[in-house]
């Protein structure tokens, strides 16, 4: 398969999760301020979900760019990956209905934890792939430590959501912070390969 394919499918499928996002807000019965605060909650559990799905789209476009061929392995990967992300705009749509109640936090951070664990089992298969390149093995080595952070925070935020909800929300918006801008190692090592 061409990777142009792989691509453009993932773009497709992440471009969807997005429109399914939006259309989750409710637009107000009435043109009352009060009813537009009310969905403070909503609008603000969306541009975190808005976040994440840019991040993971930006880094997977990063992380393709080091594929010279796809593998099936590869595209088991990346619809496993994709798979969990279509389980944001469910997990964002409770959460922010229910305003960051305890369940639905925790739901949420099962949801980025489980995606977050998809996009690694994707650059492992990418990265098995591409043993020919000493700089993008190093590169591949820092984006795993952000990774394995970020997978450590997700767990750690499931229980603390039953502590307080917004020690988890902290969290989420921490690692999106840490995610906001791919990873250039890829870009760099690839490169140097040229």
């Amino acid at each position: 398969m061409n990777k142009t394919r792989l691509e453009a499918f993932s773009d497709g499928v992440l471009a969807i999760i997005i429109t399914i996002m939006v259309l989750e807000l409710k637009i107000p019965h009435s043109s009352d301020w009060k009813e537009l605060r009310e969905l403070i909650p909503t609008f603000i559990s969306y541009g975190l979900s808005f976040s994440y799905i840019g991040i993971y789209w930006g880094n997977h476009h990063h992380l393709l760019h080091s594929v010279k061929h796809v593998t099936s392995g590869m595209m088991l990967a990346n619809l496993n990956l994709l798979f969990w992300l279509s389980l944001v705009p469910f997990s964002t749509a409770w959460m922010g209905e229910n305003h960051f109640e305890t369940n639905t936090v925790a739901l949420y951070g099962m949801v980025l934890l489980l995606c977050g664990t998809g996009y690694y089992i994707l650059q492992q298969v990418v990265e098995r792939n591409s043993k020919d390149s000493e700089a993008l093995k190093d590169a591949f080595k820092m984006s795993d430590r952000k990774g394995m952070i970020s997978l450590v925070l997700y767990i750690a935020s499931i229980p603390l959501a039953y502590v307080n909800p917004y020690i988890s929300f902290a969290i989420f918006i921490g690692s999106s912070i840490m995610w906001l801008i791919p990873d250039k190692n890829i870009e760099r090592a690839l490169k140097g390969d040229k």
